[in-house]
Order: structure tokens, then sequence, then C-alpha cells
């Protein structure tokens, strides 16, 4: 409907190819959204020598890798910026960083502009609290392990939009960006002002919201400690970005306004 061209890629297949993707190789610009897999890696970069042909013949100017500041781990709520030095702890933060070491070295012989970006937490319209409690969906266990969290790092997904935009019209051999926004509040913040703009405006939506506080016993002596305070600085001097929401209560009260009516909510039907 919207005239994409899609193509099926299986990373678990023995033997997959990317000869068949034919606008992988006419494309100028490769956006690579795709989270490693836990025993495979990043699933193109398996594919090193298939891919490196490909881009090699073809006519890339642009790339860029959407990672995650998960990669710089604990740092005692230190404020970090993409000099800091990585030390990622959980599993997928390690996959999360030899992706970005395996992009950028397949791209160092190519001439071309090559950005990794290190995103907060997403959230946009249909993902947020504001749609967690408005479909009275429970917290998981791995979004309560986060509860204690004193600083957490997160972006509006109109500012990434933002961000790559901006990137595209900047002539960068390698660099790194943290994409994220101004306010590191921790979760339990944000799901009471999430929760505050859904009673004043639909009071009888949620009778009772998840407990953003509480978390099964002796699970959070098992958090892997990863407090830091992540720096935008960079993103702001050199691309420009002047962000749409600069903190969640931005970012929150623009999602709630674009609800339409009560019997059309997240997770509501007539």
């Amino acid at each position: 409907m919207l005239g994409v061209k899609a193509s099926v890629f299986d990373a678990t297949e023995s033997n997959s190819s990317l000869q068949s993707i034919h606008s992988l190789q006419q494309a100028t610009h490769l956006l690579i959204s795709i989270p490693p897999i836990p025993g495979i890696g990043d699933p193109l970069l398996n594919l090193n020598e298939d891919l490196r042909r490909i881009l090699s013949d073809g006519n890339l100017e642009w790339l860029c890798y959407l990672s995650s500041t998960s990669v710089y781990g604990d740092c005692g709520g230190a404020l970090v910026d993409e000099d800091h030095m990585v030390n990622p702890k959980s599993e997928s933060a390690k996959l999360r960083y030899e992706a970005e070491k395996g992009w950028l070295n397949l791209v160092n012989h190519l001439n071309l502009s090559a950005f990794i970006f290190r995103l907060g937490g997403i959230y946009g319209p249909g993902r947020s609290a504001l749609d967690t409690l408005a479909k009275s969906n429970s917290l998981s266990r791995r979004q309560k392990l986060r509860e204690s969290k004193q600083y957490t790092a997160r972006i509006h997904v109109a500012d990434i939009y933002q961000a790559v935009l901006a990137s595209m019209s900047t002539r960068c051999p390698r660099k790194i960006f943290n994409v994220v926004d101004d306010d590191p509040a921790p979760r339990a913040e944000v799901f009471a002002f999430a929760r505050s703009l859904i009673e004043m405006r639909y009071p009888d939506l949620i009778a009772k919201a998840p407990d953003v506080n509480s978390a099964e016993s002796g699970i959070q002596e098992r958090i892997v400690p990863a407090e830091k305070r992540v720096s935008n600085a960079r993103l702001k001097k050199e691309l420009g970005v002047k962000l749409l929401h600069p903190t969640y209560r931005s970012g929150l009260q623009s999602i709630i306004d674009s609800w339409p009516t009560e019997f059309q909510l997240p997770g509501r039907s007539r």
C-alpha cells in the first residue's frame, strides 16, 4: 500500500544470501535497525563477505546502525558521552557492541558517511507508559527489574527520525552519537506522570494501574547495575538536532493529545 518493496531474509538459514535483495544493491542509504540475535549476533554481519561485496559494488553513500546506550554498562550515575569507555554487561549489550564494531569495520574501506546511533529506550504512539496503563497490562518481570534504577535514558521515536534525517545531510566518515532526551528520569516517575494524564482526561479508563514500584521478592538483588546519565550534547552540537520532546513530559503529553475518543483508546473496543 505504501509502495515499499519488501524482501524476506531468514538469518537462521545456513544458505542465506543477500544476492536476491536487489534494493540492497541499488541503495544509496542503508539504515540497520535489526537487533542482534542471541547465539547468532547481527544477522546481516554473519554474511560479511556477501555483504561487503554488495556494498562495495553498489551505490552506498550513507550507513547508520541503531545501537543502544546499554553498551556503556554501569557508570555509577556519571554523565557519559560518546568518548566514555564502554563496558557492556548483559548479553544483549555485548552483542550490540560487537555489532557496532562489525559495521564500522565493514565500511572502513568504503568512501561513505557512517554513523552509530546509541539509542535510549524508544517510546512513542502505541508504545509508551500511557499505552501500558490504558491496556491494563501488568509489567513484565524485565520491566520490574528496571524499577529501582535511578536513571533511565529514553528517546521519542520522532526525535530518532530527526537525528537520522540530520545525519543524512552531514558528511561524516565515522561517528558515534548518543540519541537520548534531556531527562534521564526513573521509570516509576514516568509512569506516575502518565497515570496523572490519563486520570485527568479519562478518569474511568483505569481502575487500578499496574504497580510500577513493586518487584517480586529478591528480584532487586539480581539486577545488573547500569546507572548512568547519557549526554546528548554531540547530537545537538554536531547534527544540530533540536529535540521535539526534550523530556518525557512533552512526549507523553503529545501522545495522549493524539488519542481520538474514549471509544478508540489503545486496547479498547466499542
